[in-house]
């Protein structure tokens, strides 16, 4: 593959972590880092500038809306897009491995399943909702998920298939499911999973963590739904 790969870091308030996260991304394999400021209040922006990172402005919040956001920002050259976390919880030392399968035409899509997971990096909750969701993912969809990691690679010409829509927390499950739908090469590589630096926007608070389970759960049932009903296929639903 001759074309660039390129990493989308959805980022909201992330000063902290943001210079040593873009610092650890390694060059090869990736030519271009998007950093997706989704409305920050603090300096994460001109932080990630000074360290070289080209800045999207993406003021509507959602974790969906930053990654549509520095999609539509992805120069010519890419052909592998990355997703990874502003937070630090994600190892960059593993974005070759992440790549490879791609690169080498074994697959369309590759997540980093998080294994082993430091303590504390996942609330219990999470690792429920997870284990359910990847699970769920298996039996209905076909799909050899275990994990609905966010640290992920994709060729660009099938994420622009897949034809992405959820503006916040339920876009990492949509995207396999989509990916299952349309019958792309699917692999998971192991990554381990470090606990964030800062505090999370999501699980951090108990509204976070229910609505984001409640959006990847129900995303899970209205795909179900539709694939298994006469009109979801009559629509050619996908």
């Amino acid at each position: 593959m001759s074309g660039a790969v390129a990493i989308i870091i959805p980022a909201l308030n992330e000063e902290a972590s943001i210079e040593s996260v873009v610092r650890s991304i390694p060059n090869p394999p990736v030519r271009h880092i998007i950093v997706v400021d989704n409305g920050s209040t603090d300096r994460t922006a001109a932080l990630a500038r000074g360290v070289l990172a080209t800045v999207v402005q993406e003021p509507r919040r959602g974790y969906g809306s930053a990654c549509l956001a520095g999609i539509r920002a992805l120069p010519s050259d890419v052909d592998v897009v990355v997703f990874m976390d502003a937070d630090g919880s994600d190892d960059a030392s593993q974005l070759r491995a992440l790549v490879t399968p791609i690169e080498e035409g074994r697959a369309d899509l590759v997540v980093g399943a998080r294994r082993p997971i430091e303590a504390g990096a996942l609330t219990p909750q999470q690792r429920v909702g997870n284990a359910v969701a990847a699970w769920w993912l298996r039996a209905r969809f076909g799909i050899a998920a275990t994990d609905l990691g966010p640290f992920r690679a994709i060729r660009r010409s099938s994420l622009l298939r897949l034809g992405m829509r959820d503006p916040d927390y339920g876009w990492t499950v949509e995207m396999q499911i989509r990916a299952a739908r349309i019958g792309l090469g699917y692999e998971e590589i192991v990554v381990p999973y470090r606990r964030r630096i800062g505090r999370s926007k999501i699980s951090g608070t108990f509204k976070g963590t229910l609505l984001a389970s409640f959006k990847i759960l129900g995303l899970l049932a209205r795909y179900d739904l539709l694939q298994s009903t006469r009109l979801g296929r009559a629509w050619g639903y996908r």
